[in-house]
């Protein structure tokens, strides 16, 4: 059971992980929807600066979208839940991918999203997901298409399940791993890690911050989550934020 986030910690200190969508902005009805308003856009740009870089957004998105959602600030994002990573200075890094099921996914379910109108598919290169929030009567055929290719594939892919989309992961995403790493490089070490995020995939970062003595948060209900504290929305986690960098302005 998570406890509500303390109104206010000792930030300065702070190792910040955001996720993106559900945690900084609302999830759309198509993920090429989604904009980053003028008040995430100041509020990541004000803790960037405050917390002296120690600020990452590490999302399920690729890395391509993260740069284009949040340019032109420089912040530290990573991409296809860990596979993908570009510091705050520009430098990027990325999971070398060896399988060869990629091209064969990638053709199975994007054929399958043209014969099933409504559902989405994206390919993320290192994770395939498919969306059907806008057709939920197809929810069934994509579960079960999913699943047989997650049989097919299960030494090198995970299947996981998000709000309205099933994704097949390769083993190299793994937000948990993202954290770890960064928290081994400045400017996040030695510092203490707090990560906010509302999904199943958000879980794989919440051990490894616990384990730090860090914050975990997950975003709204969730009967089942290793993070020990909660923040009710989108507007608490932004509310709660824009509190932080009050308390470290001269």
């Amino acid at each position: 059971m998570q406890t509500p986030l303390p109104s206010a910690l000792a930030f300065s200190n702070i190792a910040l992980f955001l996720d993106f969508d559900g945690t900084l902005v609302p999830i759309a009805s198509h993920p090429d929807a989604v904009t980053l308003p003028h008040r995430q856009r100041r509020l990541l740009s004000k803790l960037q600066t405050q917390l002296k870089g120690a600020l990452a957004v590490i999302s399920g998105r690729r890395l391509a979208d993260l740069e284009r959602l949040t340019a032109p600030l420089p912040l530290t994002l990573v991409g296809c839940h860990g596979a993908q990573r570009r510091d705050s200075d520009g430098t990027r890094h990325a999971e070398r991918l060896e399988s060869e099921a990629t091209a064969y996914l990638g053709a199975v379910l994007a054929e399958f999203s043209q014969q099933h109108p409504g559902t989405v598919f994206e390919d993320k290169t290192y994770a395939f997901a498919l969306h059907y929030r806008q057709a939920p009567q197809h929810e069934r055929a994509c579960r079960d298409t999913m699943t047989r290719l997650w049989q097919a594939y299960r030494d090198t892919y995970q299947l996981t399940e998000g709000k309205c989309l099933l994704e097949l992961r390769h083993h190299t995403c793994h937000k948990g791993r993202a954290v770890q790493r960064l928290l081994d490089t400045p400017p996040f070490r030695r510092r203490i890690p707090l990560f906010i995020g509302d999904d199943r995939t958000d879980e794989d970062a919440f051990p490894v911050v616990n384990a730090h003595g860090g914050f975990s948060v997950r975003v709204g209900e969730a009967a089942q989550s290793q993070a020990t504290y909660r923040l009710d929305s989108i507007e608490e986690v932004l509310s709660w934020l824009e509190r932080q960098t009050r308390s470290m302005s001269p």
